[in-house]
């Protein structure tokens, strides 16, 4: 099996490696192609307005001086003439990408490029929290996670996400498949400054956001100590909708 990985932390980030050992495990062609800085929060941006560039790092293992989009995107394009990959896997993120962060990740986000060309796609993610326990869930458990996955014919345009909880390895109490939450709208704060030369400028905080734990949903797995697996579809049509919608035009 041919496996492409991928992050938003960047080629140097700790749970690429994390992800590297997991994916040894699975296969020996294990390919690495991840942006050569972070890009966290890039979502689905794709380079348009400057040059992309490829470095090679060693035997099968690239950066691009992009978005992880750009990525995967380049990736497929120049790395693999032959064949594509059989599976693409993005992370293991430096926190978790769980409720309707999903469309900020850029983490999730590459596994939908690598969806969009009709490869099957894992975004998996390490929620902290400042907890001390790094990355010890995704390195217990992410080959139980990744293997039931293996021989699942997941429908076309689909991601399976994946988050496991901030705690360590023989505290977690197991895999939940569970629906995508929503958080309350509180998106962090916003920092105002002025720079050297006297205009204002603005960073955008993180602070920790409101959420309802509705009953079913990644919030609450997580919440509770439970590996979240959630399947995803990149059509946002609101198919309820498109009914009513129509008679408002009909006629």
């Amino acid at each position: 099996m041919r496996i492409l990985l991928t992050n938003d932390d960047g080629i140097n980030a700790p749970g690429l490696e994390v992800l590297e050992a997991i994916a040894a495990e699975l296969s020996d062609e294990v390919w690495v192609c991840a942006p050569a800085e972070e890009n966290s929060g890039a979502g689905h941006s794709l380079t348009l307005h400057m040059p992309v560039r490829l470095r090679q790092h060693g035997e099968r293992r690239f950066s691009v001086t992009g978005t992880p989009t750009d990525a995967v995107n380049l990736g497929m394009k120049k790395l693999f003439p032959d064949r594509p990959p059989d599976l693409v896997i993005s992370g293991v993120n430096n926190g978790e990408n769980l409720a309707d962060d999903v469309t900020y990740s850029g983490t999730v986000s590459a596994a939908m490029e690598a969806a969009l060309a009709g490869i099957p796609a894992v975004a998996m993610s390490q929620a902290l929290r400042d907890a001390g326990h790094g990355f010890a869930a995704a390195r217990a458990w992410a080959a139980r996670v990744l293997a039931p996955l293996l021989d699942v014919r997941m429908p076309k345009r689909t991601v399976i996400n994946v988050n496991f909880p901030a705690l360590p390895a023989d505290q977690v109490k197991g895999i939940r498949v569970v629906r995508q939450g929503f958080h309350d709208y509180a998106r962090g704060s916003v920092i105002e400054a002025v720079d050297p030369r006297g205009r204002p400028y603005f960073w955008f905080g993180l602070d920790d956001i409101e959420h309802t734990l509705d009953h079913g949903t990644d919030l609450e797995a997580v919440g509770e100590g439970y590996i979240s697996v959630t399947p995803l579809q990149l059509d946002l049509t609101h198919h309820a909708s498109i009914g009513a919608l129509a008679e408002r035009y009909s006629g």
